[in-house]
């Protein structure tokens, strides 16, 4: 084995020819290079002579260096080699803008002659412009990709070296044409917009990570030649198999969505500016408008408004129309109380154990993610309080030791610990009192104190709303504060004769996001001036805020809010992986080792270790750590703050995939309960079809949209993490704060990665 080892690493490839073919090529772009250096420097400096050269590099170390052997005994090492040729290699190469270069660089007799002509010509023109366009180059890269590593194509390649060279060469070109619309060499022009390449990169990065999971997590060898090999270094075939998948989904999803956070950040910063064209003609630099939106004029009304839209727009404003949405809900959770009560204690076959656990949350995370807090607006436990206020029973104020967030935190944990230990999915009995339990207790509260006090410091519901709405895309906000600075009443807070104010306290001309706002729209209906709507705004802008929030105050001066906010970061991650197989198979091996009656003790560990014990220690010693490296230039507690509020797009995402990974297995659940409940009383016959409550087949297309949303909350965390490091490090040590969260969030993004590829408990159907 040391022979064998020695040999591998000895056997450096120098082939004349190829050698050759690499140091002329390297000679062209620098002659070329040389010239275009005198004519437009600005253009091709030193660091796009390196980008060739280090290409150059890569592909020659790829091929000639001791992993191409290697590669024939370690599947972990052709991976390796493939990583190189393309994802390194590529981008570098085209870094360089390596046409006019290696144009130029060529005898002028060869160029005038031969490669100019050649190059004009309209059917090359047609087809280089039909392979870089961006769905080719996809479909092409994903397709060669996929094809090569077919075990037959695979094992022809190793044992025959020429279909091996043929490979690489695909591998190269096809990765080339793939990264050419991302980069764009000058002076070709881009196809697509930079927004649309986003999506293109995602749309990679999922079939990557789908490619490389099925290498990680496969049970058998997948290559008989490495499954018959020698067994280098002592590596199993299962191992070095799952080895070679672990390197590819981890490097090949840094290689997609680094490009994302950086497309992401030209487009969205108004300073940055596209690079500059220069005119093929004239030689005259053209400049390009920059990127971002254009600055607002003092006093002009602000466009996007939800209540502009025709039907949308008039439901939302009008009171009659939430009072229906709202009684309609009432009637259904009385549905469902009854069912739970008195139905089947079977769950899938109840009201109680499908429509909250299944439907309703799923539904509420896209009505989150594509416009707001819509379930509040609709919700049906502001009922009670509204007779209560009729009754006029509320004489006082909510203790002022009350007044925070922790209330709230804990009746959060306390969901989190009873869902999981109690198990409160399975049983209709416990939701229909837990349902019962929030209008008494909705009522009580606000039969006793002023204001919306059950909605801003109690309701656990509300508070996920509250924190979930600042990653969504609208706001209840004011549309021209210039006429907010002329009002003299601000019946907004204070009520008026056209209606009461904000419940909640909130002064909308300093409100700032979706915290504590309940969309009641007693402010649009109370504002004299018509000057509040729903309107438009960056999604996740709102955890970046630092100024006073009305109503809400300045988060770096809430802990309860950061606390608030870390409990459903973390709680996202722990409340996903209590249906995983390997979770619950640990659970059952506790209460078999330690002889327990149930699985009460695990699942309580479980859920305080990962929601209150790391995040209260991760983000305590992060945010210690981050004033030695970076010198914060805030207090501890807020600086950590901040950063925690930059990773809960992470959570967002990862509650946005649980609930919707319910929903979308179980949504055809409803029609057999239904009709059972309606059989029950009377009012339907039959039998129902309880095979849409069971067999259910997870739909093919589940997991990439899971992938490309959890690519998009790590994209995001990223970039609102450099954001706040900036802010918060002093000079350029904001790389130390990053240093340390960065790896945060891709940790968290690899917990949720290994959540959605685990089997999972199919809750809500009749499968077990």
């Amino acid at each position: 084995m040391g022979d064998l080892s020695t040999a591998v690493l000895a056997s450096w490839t120098v082939d004349p020819f190829l050698l050759g073919l690499f140091l002329i090529t390297g000679l062209v772009y620098f002659r070329g290079w040389l010239a275009l250096r005198r004519s437009m420097p600005e253009r091709y400096g030193g660091g796009r002579l390196a980008a060739f050269l280090c290409g150059l590099a890569i592909v020659w170390l790829s091929i000639a260096s001791p992993l191409d052997p290697l590669g024939g005994l370690l599947l972990q090492a052709h991976m390796v080699q493939h990583l190189l040729l393309m994802m390194v290699a590529p981008p570098l190469l085209l870094l360089s803008w390596p046409g006019p270069p290696l144009l130029r660089g060529l005898p002028l007799q060869m160029r005038s002659s031969l490669a100019g002509p050649l190059l004009n010509s309209a059917p090359l023109k047609r087809l280089l412009h039909f392979l870089v366009h961006p769905i080719t180059a996809w479909t092409l890269f994903v397709v060669t990709t996929w094809a090569w590593h077919a075990p037959q194509l695979y094992e022809l390649a190793l044992v025959d070296a020429r279909w091996h060279e043929i490979e690489h060469g695909c591998f190269l070109f096809v990765s080339v044409l793939f990264w050419w619309p991302v980069l764009q060499p000058w002076p070709s022009r881009p196809v697509w917009s930079r927004w649309t390449l986003i999506l293109y990169l995602l749309a990679a990065d999922v079939q990557n990570t789908v490619f490389a999971a099925a290498f990680t997590f496969w049970t058998t060898p997948l290559y008989p030649m490495y499954a018959n090999g020698p067994g280098l270094f002592g590596i199993t075939p299962l191992a070095d198999q799952s080895t070679a998948g672990a390197l590819m989904w981890f490097a090949g999803s840094a290689a997609f969505l680094l490009p994302v956070g950086w497309l992401l950040l030209r487009q969205l910063s108004p300073k940055l500016a596209l690079p500059q064209a220069v005119s093929a003609s004239t030689g005259h630099t053209v400049h390009l408008p920059i990127h971002g939106a254009a600055p607002q004029r003092a006093g002009k009304r602000r466009h996007g408004d939800l209540f502009d839209t025709p039907i949308i727009g008039t439901m939302l404003r009008s009171r009659t129309a939430r009072r229906c949405a709202q009684w309609i809900l009432l009637l259904l959770a009385g549905a469902i109380v009854i069912d739970g009560l008195f139905g089947p204690r079977t769950s899938a076959m109840n009201l109680a154990g499908v429509l909250p656990w299944t439907h309703w949350r799923g539904f509420i995370v896209l009505a989150l993610l594509l416009a707001g807090n819509v379930f509040c607006w609709s919700c049906p436990f502001m009922l009670p309080r509204e007779l209560a206020k009729k009754l006029r029973m509320d004489r006082w104020p909510w203790p002022h030791a009350l007044r925070s967030k922790w209330l709230a935190v804990g009746v959060l944990v306390l969901f989190l610990w009873s869902y999981e230990a109690l198990a409160l999915w399975d049983s209709p009995w416990w939701t229909a009192w837990i349902i019962l339990g929030y209008f008494g207790a909705a009522f009580t509260i606000d039969a006793c104190f002023t204001g919306a006090t059950f909605c801003k410091w109690v309701c656990p519901i509300g508070q996920f709303h509250f924190v979930e709405s600042m990653c969504s895309p609208r706001a209840v906000a004011v549309r021209d504060e210039a006429v907010c600075r002329t009002c003299e009443t601000h019946d907004c807070i204070n009520g008026g004769p056209a209606g009461r104010g904000c419940g909640t306290g909130l002064y909308l001309p300093a409100k700032r996001g979706g915290m504590d706002c309940t969309w009641c729209m007693d402010c649009v209906h109370a504002c004299p001036h018509d000057n509040i709507g729903l309107l438009q705004r960056d999604p996740g802008s709102d955890l970046l805020h630092l100024g006073w929030r009305g109503g809400v105050g300045r988060f770096l001066d809430r802990p309860d809010a950061i606390a608030l906010v870390a409990v459903l970061l973390f709680g996202a991650f722990v409340n996903a992986m209590g249906m995983t197989g390997p979770v619950l198979a640990f659970e059952d091996q506790l209460v078999a080792d330690w002889n327990l009656p149930s699985t009460l003790l695990p699942s309580t560990i479980v859920v305080l270790v990962g929601a209150v014990l790391v995040p209260l220690c991760v983000l305590s010693l992060l945010g210690g750590l981050g004033v030695k490296l970076g010198g914060h230039q805030l207090p501890l507690r807020a600086g950590a703050g901040r950063l925690t509020m930059a990773l809960f797009p992470l959570g967002f995402a990862m509650w946005l995939v649980h609930m919707l990974f319910h929903l979308f297995t179980s949504i055809g659940t409803v029609v057999p309960v239904t009709h059972r409940a309606l059989r029950d009383v009377a009012l339907a016959g039959g039998t129902p079809d309880w095979l849409l409550g069971c067999c259910l087949a997870v739909p093919d297309w589940v997991l990439p949209i899971e992938l490309l949303i959890l690519d998009a909350g790590l994209v995001v965390s990223i970039i609102l993490l450099n954001r706040v490091a900036t802010h918060v490090a002093r000079d350029s040590r904001r790389w130390g704060v990053l240093a340390l969260w960065v790896p945060l969030a891709l940790a968290l993004y690899g917990l949720g990665l290994w959540i959605v590829l685990q089997p999972m408990q199919m809750r809500g159907t009749l499968l077990p």
